[in-house]
C-alpha cells in the first residue's frame, strides 16, 4: 500500500510513502500532486505523522466520575478520596469495559501509543490483572505500557513495597511513585530510593507522580533527579506533573535546572488537569498550577503533554483528543509564539515517544513499523489551529480508522 500526496513535518513538497509487510519501505518525494492508484491512500496534501502518543493516563479510573459521588471541591485530595470509594466496588469486567471504551476514544483521535498508570494500592491487584488482559486484547489498536502506580503511597500504605514488587512480577512495565503523598518527607525520599532500586534491578522504566501540589516546599524532584543521575538512568525516567515547580522561586529553579540537565530525565505535564486541580487553596491571585513547560523545553529537556484523566474523580471532562490538551497547554504555558506553534506537535509525538522510550519502534523512517496518521491539515500550525482530525490511522500497514469528510449544508 502507498500513501500519496503526503506532507511531512519540516520538509517541503509532497511525498509518497511505500508500506509493505507492516514496514515503511520507502519515502520518496513527488514533483507534483498525483492521482492515487487502486489501493493507495490519498493524503490530499494532509500532514502524515507517526501516531499521536498518550504518555500519561489512568485507564483504570476513566469513566467513573460521580460514582458514587462527585468531587465537589475540585481538589486532588478529594479526588483520591472519591477514587477510594469507587475502588472498593471495581470488578474485573468493569475495569476492562471502561478501559476498552476509552482506548476506542484514543484510537478515534489517532493515538496508538499509551502509558497508563494503574493503582496497585489494592491487596488484590484487581485493576492490574484486568489491565494486563486489556494490553493483549487491544494490541491491534495500541501499544500499552502499564505503570505500577501506588496511588495511596509506597511507604504510607500497608505492604506498599510488597505490592509494588508483586506488580512488577506480574508484568508492569514501569515503576511509579507518589512521594509528595507519603506521610512524611522522610518517607517520600525513601519511596523514591525504593522505586529506583526496583526499576534498576528489574530493568523497568520509571514514571513518578512528582510534586503534584502547590506546596513550594515539595521538592522530591531533586531527589528523583539525583537518583537518576547517579544511576545513569536518564533515558528510562520520567517525572510527571512536577507542578510545585510553578511555585518554586527562580533562585532555587536555577540550581535545580542544572541538576535536571545532568540527570537527563523526561517530563510529562497534564495542563488541563493541573489548571483544574491546582490553585484550589489560593484566594487571589490564583496560580496556574502547571510546571515550567516552556522553560524546560528551552533548556533542552524533554517535555511532553498528557491527558491524565477522562471523566474520573479528578477531572470530569475529556474525550481522548490529545490535540485539545495541546491547544490548552500552549495557551496555559505561554507558548503561543509562532516558532513554538510551528513545532508544537513535538509535545504530543516525538517528545512523548522519547519519554516512553519507544526508540526505533516509532517515527517515519524507512525500516520502521508502518504506524502513522494522516491528518486533515498540512502542517503543525494548521493542525493546532483547526484541531485537525485523523483522516486515516494506519497500524502495522493496515488501516484501522477511516474518517469520511464532514458534510455541511447551509440554507
Amino acid at each position: 500500500m502507498n500513501i500519496v500526496n503526503a506532507r511531512l513535518r519540516r520538509r517541503e513538497g509532497w511525498f509518497t510513502l511505500v508500506l509493505d509487510g507492516g514496514i515503511i519501505k520507502a519515502i520518496t518525494p513527488q514533483t507534483a500532486m498525483q492521482a492515487p492508484n487502486e489501493g493507495d491512500l490519498d493524503a490530499q496534501g494532509g500532514l502524515v505523522i507517526p501516531p499521536l502518543v498518550e504518555p500519561h493516563i489512568h485507564l483504570d479510573a476513566t469513566l467513573t466520575a460521580g460514582e458514587p459521588e462527585w468531587n465537589m471541591s475540585g481538589t486532588l485530595f478529594e479526588g483520591i478520596e472519591r477514587w477510594g470509594q469507587r475502588k472498593a466496588t471495581i470488578t474485573h469486567e468493569d475495569t476492562k469495559r471502561r478501559a476498552h471504551e476509552t482506548i476506542g476514544m484514543l484510537r478515534d483521535h489517532g493515538i496508538q501509543h499509551v502509558r497508563t498508570h494503574v493503582d496497585v494500592t489494592d491487596p488484590t491487584l484487581a485493576a492490574l490483572k484486568a489491565m494486563l488482559e486489556v494490553k493483549e486484547e487491544a494490541r491491534h489498536l495500541i501499544d500499552l505500557q502499564i505503570v505500577a502506580f501506588p496511588q495511596e503511597g509506597i511507604e504510607s500504605f500497608p505492604q506498599g513495597r510488597a505490592l509494588m514488587e508483586r506488580a512488577v512480577e506480574m508484568g508492569a512495565d514501569v515503576v511509579g511513585g507518589i512521594p509528595h503523598f507519603e506521610n512524611t518527607r522522610e518517607q517520600g525520599v525513601s519511596s523514591v530510593k525504593f522505586l529506583m532500586d526496583l526499576a534498576e534491578r528489574t530493568g523497568c522504566l520509571v514514571d513518578v507522580h512528582c510534586d503534584e501540589t502547590d506546596d513550594a516546599q515539595s521538592r522530591f524532584l531533586e531527589v528523583l533527579a539525583e537518583e537518576t543521575r547517579v544511576r545513569g538512568m536518564g533515558a528510562r525516567v520520567t517525572a510527571s506533573h512536577t507542578v510545585a515547580m510553578g511555585s518554586y522561586d527562580n533562585a532555587y529553579c536555577s540550581k535545580l535546572f542544572r541538576l535536571l540537565k545532568r540527570a537527563g530525565l523526561s517530563f510529562v505535564s497534564c495542563p488541563t488537569e493541573s489548571i483544574h486541580l491546582q490553585g484550589r487553596f489560593d484566594t487571589w491571585p490564583k496560580r496556574r498550577g502547571v510546571t515550567r513547560v516552556a522553560e524546560l523545553d528551552r533548556a533542552g529537556l524533554n517535555v511532553c503533554f498528557g491527558q491524565d484523566s477522562i471523566k474520573d474523580p479528578w477531572y470530569p471532562l475529556g474525550n481522548g483528543n490529545i490535540l485539545r490538551v495541546l491547544d490548552a497547554g500552549l495557551h496555559i504555558c505561554h507558548m503561543m509564539g509562532y516558532e513554538d506553534l510551528k513545532r508544537s506537535l513535538d509535545l504530543v509525538t516525538d517528545n512523548s515517544a522519547r519519554a516512553m522510550n519507544l526508540g526505533d519502534n516509532y517515527g517515519l523512517y524507512e525500516g520502521r513499523p508502518a504506524n502513522l496518521v494522516v491528518l486533515d491539515a498540512p502542517d503543525d500550525y494548521e493542525v493546532v489551529r483547526r484541531q485537525a482530525k485523523a483522516r486515516y490511522s494506519v497500524r502495522h500497514g493496515k488501516v484501522i480508522l477511516r474518517r469520511e469528510p464532514e458534510t455541511l449544508r447551509y440554507a
